[in-house]
């Protein structure tokens, strides 16, 4: 009879990971940076968060400094709480700072390690990345897709005013109309698409099992190899149902196009254009998944800058006020903000930089992993440390943004005898060669976002039963963080903007 393995048998072979691991380590050549002391075989496993990670890792900073260190059964993970830091490491020494941890839940059994996103660094990577610059990784590749962008946000906002209570659904709708439009082609459809929820339910998945307190098999990388059947491994099980999800993510907008392509009825995209003449199985596969990192990232990334803005709005009148202003005086009530309006529009473009560092879409980016040890700061990293950007610390950093609780877009703009704080765009799309491909779009479709919703929406906290309806700014945990559910009133903000938001409509339906 076949030898199955108990609950005993695997906390003895953790047991036995850890001893070894303690045993026959590599002896360090110098201090590891500072941090928590840890307890013997463990390191750092008590100390670590159940969620909202940063606020942690920013007191520890407070603490021992901008670089901090922690153990979890030997491996080490270095903790960024600065930009100097990150610069530092993550751009100027990118050579051996750019590949990703293993992530046992998320990368391995999930299966997100095909995608941009957790793929080590390797020619792979470096050939996803060619494809999805060639699309719209400079201002000049993006400018083409610039109208395409505009009409999409020109529907968001006339489906907002048409159904304010849904706003969540608009800009889900929004970015995957976008999107999936320049990755694969496809027109999304008017309510419940299929490939919209599929990527919405794919992302929320993702934020949860590529976090460290997502699964404790992140943690503890060998439970990740226990049979599902044992107690306490039904991980292992949601797991494979999150498999089947990212699955069908992946698959199913790439055998639309190939439909599409086999009828002659395609419209030209990212996807189409690389299968084109004679590929093999390899090369059709890397297509599908860089499609599936250029939609599934943008997507929901997007989602929660926008999201946040409205937000933001609701809880800063007098900021909307200023931006309003801002684009009467310009712009006038005729129409709406396009692109090339936003130099005119430094008010509004400053709102967007606030969004982008108020409540940022991913507080610890994607964890990194040296490939080589390396000495920095005094330090010693060893190789395979895992190393975290803790970008929430550094868009809150005191030295850098004035009150940085409160959301103030006026900190971007010059005045007399005061210079504009720091861009936060060189943190929030991440450091180095694994920068976000995609920043160029998500900047332009955020910015439109705003600047058109401003022209025409008064937005403002609801009122029931004759109270007022204060939202919520607790946002989720996990890799991508998102507006907690809050409620806003959105209205037409005059007569001349709800009569543009009918000629919008007819507009359309002509």
């Amino acid at each position: 009879m076949a030898y199955s393995p108990t609950l005993l048998d695997v906390v003895a072979v953790l047991v036995a990971v850890i001893l070894f691991n303690r045993l026959f380590a590599k002896k360090r050549q110098g201090p590891l940076p500072p941090g928590p002391k840890g307890l013997p075989l463990i390191g750092n496993m008590l100390d670590m968060p159940a969620s909202h990670e940063w606020r942690t890792f920013a007191q520890w900073g407070e603490r021992w400094g901008d670089i901090v260190s922690v153990t979890f059964l030997g491996q080490p993970y270095i903790i960024l709480n600065s930009a100097k830091h990150a610069l530092d490491m993550l751009e100027k020494k990118s050579s051996i700072y750019s590949s990703r941890p293993i992530i046992p839940v998320g990368g391995e059994l999930v299966g997100w390690n095909r995608t941009l996103a957790l793929l080590p660094y390797g020619n792979k990577f470096r050939e996803y990345r060619r494809l999805i610059f060639q699309l719209i990784g400079s201002k000049k590749n993006m400018e083409r897709f610039i109208p395409l962008v505009e009409e999409k946000t020109r529907d968001f906002v006339v489906e907002v005013y048409q159904q304010p209570t849904e706003l969540l659904k608009h800009v889900r709708k929004s970015a995957g109309a976008i999107i999936l439009t320049m990755s694969h082609g496809y027109e999304v459809q008017a309510e419940n698409d299929p490939f919209v929820a599929t990527v919405d339910e794919a992302m929320e998945q993702f934020a949860i099992c590529t976090s460290p307190a997502g699964f404790l098999a992140n943690i503890f990388p060998a439970l990740a190899h226990i049979p599902a059947w044992v107690p306490g491994a039904g991980f292992r099980k949601v797991a494979a149902a999150w498999r089947r999800t990212l699955d069908e993510m992946c698959d199913k907008p790439h055998d639309f196009v190939k439909q599409r392509m086999a009828n002659g009825t395609d419209i030209p995209n990212f996807t189409s254009v690389n299968l084109e003449g004679d590929i093999t199985p390899e090369r059709e596969e890397l297509v599908k998944n860089a499609a599936s990192s250029l939609y599934a990232g943008g997507a929901d990334t997007t989602v929660s800058a926008i999201n946040t803005f409205y937000l933001a709005m609701t809880l800063n009148p007098e900021v909307q006020k200023k931006a309003q202003a801002e684009i009467e005086a310009v712009i006038g009530t005729d129409r709406l903000p396009t692109t090339e309006d936003r130099e005119n529009l430094p008010y509004v473009n400053a709102v967007l930089l606030e969004v982008l560092r108020w409540n940022n879409v991913a507080p610890l980016a994607i964890p990194h992993r040296v490939i080589e040890d390396d000495f920095h700061a005094g330090y010693f990293i060893p190789k395979d440390s895992i190393v975290i950007a803790n970008v929430w610390r550094m868009l809150y950093d005191p030295e850098t943004y004035a009150d940085p609780m409160s959301f103030n877009p006026d900190r971007f703009l010059a005045a007399p005898g005061k210079e504009p704080e720091t861009d936060p765009r060189g943190m929030v799309f991440g450091f180095g060669r694994r920068i976000c491909p995609g920043l160029q779009l998500a900047d332009s479709s955020v910015f439109l976002a705003v600047a058109m919703s401003l022209a025409v929406f008064k937005i403002e906290k609801p009122v029931e039963n004759g109270e007022v309806v204060e939202p919520s700014t607790e946002y989720t945990a996990g890799t991508v963080s998102h507006p907690p559910p809050y409620k806003c009133e959105i209205k037409p903000r005059s007569a001349k903007a709800e009569a543009l938001l009918h000629s919008l409509i007819e507009h359309k339906n002509n």
